[in-house]
């Protein structure tokens, strides 16, 4: 398996510069990271085949038959425990070595993104928006202080230190743009749909708008929008949008409830959004979805792989965030059935498609091979997505 180099990410307008150290200290990160994922993961599913089937079978007469048979028999051995707890602790070390050099230059990355302009997008934000209540009782995927978190006007550092910890968390392997999911996406909804031309795009959750370029690419003449409950995150993705020449707009919305006109979007997109939600936020989030979306219009949501055609050890090896990197509803996001999702939210349980988008990325094999083995190889390379089509008319008014 390569490896990647953490100075490869690409250098645009506002990423954070870094001395010498702040960037080893980075790359010892990922490189601990590999090594927990090469070197020590492996030994989970030997003490699962040594130890726990046997010490199982003989108490059930049976394997284990699901995720949580498997972590309360798990959690025993010495093995995981150590993994897991090195796991996390390479987590928090990766949040503070990126942390470090914004903390040193916040004033002059905020200067920038005052003075961000070049591509004509926009930013609008909403002082008096409510954060949910499910961002703020933890800290999203222990990232301090999470999405939405200033610390001082005009904040951009929630965004700046996200940029950087994403590459280092996915190794460099999710491309120097932090695009994997957008592009992968993008290019399965290219070959799935080919005919398909959208006007307008909204980006739900777009974050600092790492997956919400590759749209601006694939589709040169839309209008892209991109939605996100964080101030600081939005300053940045503008700023970086700007620098790159994409023009995006992007604006302080919670997508439960949103400001836009019905059927106002021919394509609505989310990446990863969905384990970060609520189970009732995301029934409402899809409801808005039926609104928004002109009659023909796609519901695209993009995750990591379900639970269901999984086997219990590789889904109790997915589902290590939701206990331990603050991902409360990381488990109940994978066991989503689409077509109930897409019938409670007002879509014809016809219209629901899922997919396996392959990553854009060459290093998608080299990811794919060790797919779930460490727990923080994203997609394993692939992507699972699926979503739902409007109907192509408006319902007949009832008599």
């Amino acid at each position: 398996m390569t490896d990647t180099d953490t100075t490869t990410q690409y250098r645009h307008g506002i990423l954070p510069e870094f001395t010498a150290e702040e960037a080893s200290r980075q790359e010892f990160v990922k490189s601990l990271k590999l090594h927990l994922a090469h070197k020590v993961a492996p030994g989970n599913k030997i003490a699962f085949e040594r130890n726990v089937v046997p010490r199982f079978e003989k108490q059930h007469n049976r394997a284990p038959e699901n995720r949580h048979e498997v972590r309360k028999e798990m959690s025993q051995e010495p093995t995981f425990r150590m993994w897991s707890t090195l796991l996390r602790t390479s987590q928090e070390m990766m949040w503070k070595a990126c942390q470090t050099p914004v903390e040193r230059q916040l004033d002059t990355l905020i200067e920038t993104a005052k003075h961000a302009t070049g591509a004509g997008g926009t930013l609008e934000l909403d002082p008096e928006l409510s954060i949910p209540k499910y961002h703020t009782a933890v800290d999203i995927h222990c990232q301090p202080g999470a999405y939405h978190t200033e610390v001082t006007a005009d904040d951009v550092a929630a965004g700046a230190v996200y940029d950087r910890a994403v590459y280092v968390y996915a190794m460099g392997r999710m491309g120097p743009f932090n695009d994997d999911i957008g592009a992968s996406l993008a290019a399965w909804l290219a070959n799935e749909r080919p005919d398909f031309k959208p006007k307008r795009i909204l980006d739900l959750g777009c974050a600092v708008g790492h997956s919400t370029i590759p749209y601006v690419d694939l589709y040169p003449e839309a209008e892209v929008f991109g939605i996100d409950v964080g101030a600081p995150m939005l300053r940045y993705a503008h700023a970086r949008a700007e620098s790159l020449g994409k023009k995006v707009h992007f604006s302080q919305q919670n997508a439960e409830d949103l400001k836009f006109d019905d059927n106002y979007f021919d394509l609505i997109v989310s990446h990863i959004l969905v384990h970060e939600t609520s189970n009732t936020a995301v029934r409402k989030i899809m409801k808005e979805c039926n609104r928004l979306l002109a009659p023909g219009g796609l519901v695209i949501h993009g995750e990591t792989p379900p639970y269901r055609d999984m086997e219990p050890f590789d889904a109790f090896i997915l589902d290590w965030d939701t206990r331990n990197n603050n991902e409360p509803f990381w488990g109940g996001s994978h066991e989503i059935d689409p077509i109930v999702l897409a019938e409670e939210s007002g879509f014809p349980a016809s219209n629901v498609f899922e997919g396996m988008a392959p990553s854009a990325f060459a290093e998608a094999e080299a990811r794919r091979t060790h797919a779930f083995r460490g727990g923080d190889f994203g997609g394993g390379g692939v992507w699972y997505c699926y979503g739902m089509q409007k109907t192509d008319t408006k319902p007949e008014a009832a008599e």
